[in-house]
């Protein structure tokens, strides 16, 4: 009796030892190429790492072309109805002798007949039938079940753990026998063949290629230890360095313009008071998406995806979870500047709210600034940390940064629709009764045709400001909704046109294909950056351009004269001093109707 349960090795197990076997076969098979090589390690040491490694991966790709049909050379799986195979096999190892190392553990319960279907269910998935027009034929549910429930006894006897990728539930629905019938024939059209069993819903097996370490956690189309290609699985590389010019132009002019807002405010910090300072907090949130961006478009793919392993037969694929440091600061940093910068737009909606409501001063609502930071940054952080606790950070090839959401529908769906939507519902509202108490207050002070002037070129700013900023908003929302609606069907189409590239079961009756539109994206990260220009908006006045002067001179601007005091009053009003005062009120320090003091 052994005390340490072995699992079987499928597909990941053994690698050093394989490594070193295939290579000596090689060389049996190319004794000039490895005589030349070895010839060549004793003057320098050098190759004699790299040539293992190289023959390895060029022998492989020149043995495995597109369902090739191979002959069954596995030990276990001679006198079979059938004597041909396909590699990678569907356990996804690359050639017969791999699938001979992971098939050792089972053959004492082979030898010993604890089921007359454990050979054929085990030959099934180590070398499966080689059938004609690429066609994958997979054991039934039943068979794997017989095969299982006959042999635990044993297996555990023997210390040998039934594997994952093995797992009963994997398999169809079915109870006909292996190979069938139809698996058999040559030269027959599969057109022609019973629907029932030419073609199954197998699902999405990842491609070897795909594979990743299974201590990283990644997910992709529902299977575990897969990871999507990378840079990008929709779009060719033309239309990838386009997207990826762009994105980088868009960042820098957005990055120029909240900088600019956030300099404008160091010059003169107190002229940026309550209620509109969060515009400035607004400004500073999309300095740092904007930078996020910049920084991958200057890194390009090197921080959102893997780098290709040769020697282990992987491609590039996508960054998942929190183990690269880089995309782990590239997420934190962009996803919470992301939700404070939307944050602080509905807190301006708050202030102007309670300007105009309840008529509250600057003095009154600066003192809740520290709630409104809390929140501001609380929030954001809290989410921020719980999707790092999730480990649902995901790279963009595309962009070249790290968010969530782009391949895991669930995370899109609540940690960015939903506190999107909520904060665009909330501060829409706050906004619309702030406009109708102004406008409230237009209609009562018809004597008063200065605050008049002022009050109308205040609600026209406010009107501007928020349009351009509800506008890319609700447009990036719309974006990630279609995202969310017709991912499953982007993959499904990709699926269907890689699967024998790949070779894994293609997608059966596919009903609806469809390719994402290289617009779709352009538009989506064009206002999630152009978001943050209407900050300038709101500062580009001729004070401003006066501020500059004065700095870029050494010096600052003093206000003197009544008549340039009230140009500035007018293009910076005083919401509850100077607009929002009732007729015939004189202005005071303090706020009016709030207990604040």
């Amino acid at each position: 009796m052994l005390d340490t349960k072995m699992q079987a090795p499928v597909g990941r197990g053994r690698m050093k030892d394989w490594f070193s076997k295939t290579t000596i076969v090689h060389c049996r098979r190319r004794v000039p190429v490895c005589f030349s090589f070895l010839l060549i390690s004793v003057f320098l040491l050098l190759f004699s790492l790299v040539t293992p490694a190289l023959s390895i991966h060029m022998e492989s790709i020149e043995s495995h072309s597109e369902f090739s049909c191979e002959p069954i050379r596995l030990r276990m799986c001679q006198e079979l109805p059938y004597n041909t195979t396909f590699m990678p096999n569907l356990l996804n190892h690359y050639d017969q002798q791999t699938a001979a190392l992971a098939m050792e553990p089972f053959h004492p319960m082979v030898n010993l007949v604890c089921s007359a279907d454990l050979r054929m269910f085990l030959c099934a998935l180590y070398a499966p039938v080689c059938t004609e027009y690429g066609r994958v034929s997979m054991p039934c549910r039943s068979l794997c079940q017989r095969a299982k429930d006959e042999c635990h006894k044993l297996m555990e006897i023997f210390g040998v753990a039934w594997p994952d990728d093995m797992e009963c539930s994997r398999f169809p629905d079915c109870d006909e026998p292996y190979p069938r019938p139809e698996d058999l024939l040559t030269g027959s059209d599969p057109t022609d063949q019973s629907s029932m069993t030419v073609q199954r819903d197998y699902g999405f097996w990842c491609p070897r290629e795909l594979k990743v370490d299974p201590d990283l956690g990644y997910t992709f189309m529902g299977r575990k230890d897969c990871s999507a290609p990378c840079p990008s699985m929709f779009f060719n590389q033309q239309q990838l360095t386009f997207i990826r010019y762009f994105i980088g132009v868009v960042s820098i002019v957005c990055l120029s313009a909240t900088l600019f807002t956030f300099l404008t405010f160091l010059i003169d910090v107190t002229r940026f008071r309550y209620p509109e300072r969060p515009i400035i907090f607004y400004a500073v949130c999309y300095v740092m998406v904007s930078l996020v961006f910049f920084l991958g478009f200057l890194l390009e793919d090197r921080v959102a995806c893997n780098a290709v392993s040769p020697s282990q037969f992987r491609a590039s694929t996508i960054t998942q979870g929190s183990h690269n440091k880089a995309c782990t600061l590239f997420f934190m940093v962009l996803y919470f500047f992301t939700m404070a910068g939307s944050v602080w737009w509905v807190i301006l909606t708050i202030t102007w709210f309670l300007a105009a409501v309840p008529k509250w001063g600057s003095e009154a609502i600066e003192k809740k600034a520290l709630l409104f930071h809390a929140v501001a940054w609380g929030i954001p952080g809290a989410l921020t940390v719980t999707l790092l606790a999730l480990n649902k950070i995901e790279g963009d090839g595309i962009s070249g940064v790290c968010f969530i959401g782009l391949y895991d529908i669930d995370a899109l769906r609540w940690f960015v629709l939903a506190p999107l939507c909520l904060n665009v519902a909330v501060g829409v509202s706050l906004l619309l009764v702030g406009i109708v108490a102004l406008n409230r207050v237009r209609m009562e002070i018809p004597l008063e045709k200065e605050n008049q002037t002022k009050l109308v070129k205040f609600m026209i700013r406010m009107g501007v400001f928020s349009v351009l900023y509800l506008v890319p908003l609700l447009t990036v929302i719309g974006c990630y909704l279609y995202e969310h609606t017709y991912r499953n069907i982007w993959e499904t189409t990709w699926m269907e046109e890689n699967c024998r590239r790949y070779h894994i079961p293609c997608p059966y009756k596919v009903e609806q294909t469809s390719h994402p539109v290289m617009v779709l994206f352009l538009i989506k990260y064009l206002m999630m950056l152009v978001v943050g220009i209407p900050s300038v908006f709101w500062v580009g006045s001729k004070k401003t351009c006066f501020e500059w002067a004065s700095f870029l001179h050494g010096r600052r601007r003093k206000d003197s004269g009544v008549n340039e005091s009230r140009q500035v009053l007018q293009e910076q009003p005083d919401f509850a001093q100077s607009l929002l005062r009732e007729p015939n009120t004189p202005i005071i320090r303090k706020s009016r109707g709030t207990s604040t003091q």
